[in-house]
């Protein structure tokens, strides 16, 4: 896979140590148990495959290589590039400007911009008349887009279904600036509608087994369906496509749901599935998909609590605290500035959308296991900060370059 040149403080070499040795003993990326960083009182228990993806090492390279490249240019990014606070402040300091917030909201009217700025596209994507109203201005966004390929593929796989006439099901949280953009490109073929859960999965069963009427749908899915979506006609032949950053597992759970009830209300064999329910499983993103599996096997093991870092509004990140949360006490934190001391933390409920002080989260007994994991938009440096926090509590931080040390010569 294509290496990227990020810049060297969002690297670790702790971090780059561990993966590099998972790497050479697990090349075919089937051993799913975490790596063990024993510092006696301490031992923390880090998930196989965590930290930037593909798409995100891509989107920072094309920003930050933007900059050098630009030096006196005006230089906006459309919204947040990836959901990471450190990221993001990086590329604000960098004299980067924000046009608009992850909601959508404006902060910098697009009458202030012009043909001779630069404008990058986040690793999200964006949507077609948000393309098409930069391009009218003169804007060049060609050159500077990060949109991630994987996102791509998904838009992609979208029209080829719309070439066979299938409508699409986007299983997506509805004001995600990716499910935002994703749903632009699909309902600029076909009809789409977005699913937030399975709970919405099984309202549009109802739908597709006409046990619900046409205003019914409407007022559910206010917002959520493409311009003249007929649901006794659109819900005929559907294919279910993916926010890239949700539970794979959910997607799967959503889509094999569907399958079963188009199977059911129309009678289908297995030889004949395809004619009114499309196989997308290719859709779902290798890195969310990996991580989510990691932590699977992480919490195999046993442990005190788990620790997942990253930005508050990334939805990848989110996805791991939910499946930490099912097992054991779990602290999400945006940096190891969170934990206050051994005895408090500051961590966010994701539920309710706010911070909290907990104390203590820590326990007492020795040996203390940590479980540890970061969302796909988060610096492997910032997890290794984490760590250092951590051991400093226990007067362990000297031994973190032994550890160093023993991985590289793995």
């Amino acid at each position: 896979m294509k290496t990227f040149n990020v810049p060297t403080f969002y690297r670790s070499s702790l971090i780059s140590a561990v993966k590099n040795a998972r790497r050479q003993q697990d090349k075919l990326k089937k051993d799913f148990s975490p790596t063990l960083l024993d510092l006696g009182p301490l031992r923390i228990h880090l998930a196989r495959h965590f930290g930037f993806c593909y798409g995100v090492e891509n989107a920072i390279e094309i920003a930050f290589r933007t900059v050098d490249e630009n030096p006196g240019k005006r230089i906006f990014l459309l919204s947040e590039m990836i959901h990471n606070p450190q990221v993001n402040a990086d590329l604000l300091n960098k004299g980067i400007k924000f046009l608009q917030d992850t909601q959508g909201r404006q902060l910098i009217s697009f009458d202030e911009i012009g043909s001779d700025d630069i404008v990058l596209i986040p690793a999200f994507g964006t949507t077609i008349p948000m393309a098409q109203m930069l391009q009218a201005k003169g804007i060049s966004i060609e050159k500077y887009n990060t949109t991630c390929p994987f996102v791509e593929k998904v838009w992609n796989r979208s029209e080829q279904l719309a070439g066979k006439n299938y409508s699409i099901v986007i299983h997506g949280k509805p004001k995600h600036e990716e499910t935002r953009a994703t749903f632009s490109h699909a309902s600029s073929n076909t009809p789409a509608v977005v699913v937030n859960d399975m709970n919405d999965a099984i309202m549009l069963a109802g739908f597709i087994k006409g046990e619900k009427t046409k205003e019914e749908f409407y007022k559910i899915f206010r917002s959520r369906f493409s311009e003249g979506f007929d649901p006794e006609k659109d819900l005929q032949r559907i294919g279910v496509v993916n926010q890239t950053t949700q539970l794979a597992s959910d997607t799967q759970a959503i889509s094999d749901f569907l399958r079963e009830t188009m199977i059911a209300h129309f009678n289908l064999s297995e030889e004949n599935v395809a004619e009114r329910f499309a196989d997308t499983r290719d859709t779902l993103c290798y890195a969310t998909n990996d991580n989510q599996t990691a932590v699977t096997g992480l919490l195999k093991t046993a442990a005190d609590l788990a620790i997942v870092v990253g930005g508050y509004n990334s939805s990848n990140t989110t996805h791991l605290v939910e499946l930490c949360e099912e097992k054991l006490p779990t602290y999400f934190i945006s940096g190891d500035e969170k934990l206050l001391t051994p005895e408090s933390v500051i961590h966010f409920n994701f539920h309710k959308k706010e911070e909290l002080l907990t104390c203590p989260y820590l326990p007492q007994h020795t040996p203390v296991n940590i479980l540890l994991t970061s969302g796909a938009s988060c610096p492997d440096a910032v997890v290794e900060a984490v760590i250092r926090r951590l051991a400093g509590f226990y007067g362990m931080e000297s031994k973190l370059n032994d550890l160093i040390s023993d991985f590289s010569n793995l």
